[in-house]
């Protein structure tokens, strides 16, 4: 058996099930904030096209995409972060994937030299801290330590670079990024990124930059930004250091079509295609058709990001008289500051109100002294309206029975 296998922690619903193990909620009608999967219906002209082109099942896909996918790909690209025409190359710069968290994973297995730095301590993969859990699985699994950078709440929850010293990046081979942020939200400006990508070029690290929230937002006029617009922003026309993931799950309500892709260096691209040629992780056919079509339509994204942003205002309205709440700068998740523990917090709602919520230390791990998930919990607002409200009614009873 691998080593490290033994490294990795338990997953956090594993850990909130042992959290609600034996309780006994007081209320019918369990409301599951927990766990991020949209629950909005499916563009009915994708599944149509899913429907139109199953009798392409009988053949084998290319693992690099077809031609129409990555062009359909490109294109949205150039329109969304706001790319000069022939900025992206469709062949060079672009690789659909099966959903980007078997992307997010795998990418650190074909890009970390195990044997470099170890007179320094070995190579690190440095993230976010709260953070999604496949970075440090993958960070372990690539034979790399995890170095977790805290984000926190008199930060807005945002990356502080500059508090990270030389030696840390100079054994740096891989940052994560996530923007918008899970759990908290929170938006890397185009200026911090820009920064990085700087610190990238000093210290020749690989920028992954997990953008799959980043087609849910609340204001039409100010969509967030991303690494790509940052790099051609600075001047980093071949993307050298930066990859982004993307995905259809959030934008589009597609989380089990496993679609998504990277972009960004041609050379990174290169080698990663030819890594996952043996890894055998192919988009079916079918789905790479549909994808396409899903890639070309934004009428489907603005409407449901109009849903999200009504289940926001509803919710937020019940809850700001009784607790500190703020819009998120991006996402579909509410990350919530707790005036007891999150532990507490978590199993007595479900206990009391049958709702469930993530406490976020299971999304964070202690560092510089601080787990920066405690006395938090995170909310996906991802169940229908009616059921975001009568979520937010309970939670609102529970807090008030604390005081």
């Amino acid at each position: 058996m691998n080593p490290d296998l033994q490294k990795l922690q338990p997953y956090p619903f594993e850990k909130l099930r042992a959290l609600k193990d034996g309780c006994q909620p007081a209320v019918d009608g369990h409301i599951a904030l927990s766990i991020g999967e949209p629950k909005h219906d499916a563009p009915a002209f994708v599944l149509d096209c899913i429907r139109d082109n199953l009798g392409q099942i009988n053949r084998y896909p290319l693992t690099r995409g077809s031609d129409e996918l990555r062009a359909s790909i490109a294109d949205w690209l150039s329109r969304r972060f706001v790319l000069p025409a022939g900025a992206l190359d469709a062949e060079a710069h672009i690789l659909p994937v099966t959903g980007t968290r078997e992307a997010l994973f795998s990418f650190a297995q074909c890009f970390i030299d195990r044997n470099a730095d170890t007179a320094k301590g070995g190579p690190l993969i440095l993230m976010p801290n709260p953070f999604y859990q496949i970075y440090e699985g993958a960070a372990f699994l690539s034979g790399a330590e995890p170095c977790f950078y805290n984000t926190v709440k008199d930060n807005n929850y945002l990356p502080d670079f500059d508090a990270i010293d030389e030696e840390t990046w100079q054994r740096c081979q891989i940052i994560y990024i996530c923007t918008p942020g899970n759990p908290t939200g929170s938006v890397i400006s185009q200026q911090q990124l820009i920064k990085l990508i700087e610190l990238a070029e000093k210290h020749d690290f690989i920028i992954a930059s997990d953008e799959c929230y980043s087609e849910i937002y609340f204001d039409e006029q100010r969509p967030p930004p991303g690494l790509l617009q940052a790099a051609q922003a600075c001047g980093n026309t071949t993307f050298k250091n930066c990859m982004v993931f993307h995905s259809l799950s959030k934008r589009s309500n597609l989380p089990g079509m496993r679609s998504g892709f990277v972009a960004g260096d041609a050379q990174l691209i290169k080698d990663y295609l030819l890594y996952r040629t043996y890894h055998g992780c192919a988009m079916p056919p079918v789905h790479q058709v549909a994808s396409a079509e899903a890639w070309r339509d934004e009428a489907h994204v603005r409407h449901n990001r109009q849903l999200y942003t009504q289940k926001f205002i509803a919710v937020i309205d019940i809850l700001k008289p009784v607790i500190d709440v703020r819009l998120p700068d991006a996402g579909f998740y509410i990350w919530l500051n707790t005036p007891v523990d999150d532990e507490r917090f978590a199993r007595e709602l479900f206990e009391q109100q049958n709702v469930t919520v993530l406490p976020g230390s299971y999304l964070s791990r202690e560092s510089d002294g601080i787990n920066p998930g405690s006395n938090h919990v995170r909310m996906a607002l991802v169940a229908p309206l009616d059921e975001c409200i009568t979520a937010a009614k309970r939670i609102r009873q529970y807090i008030e029975s604390l005081n």
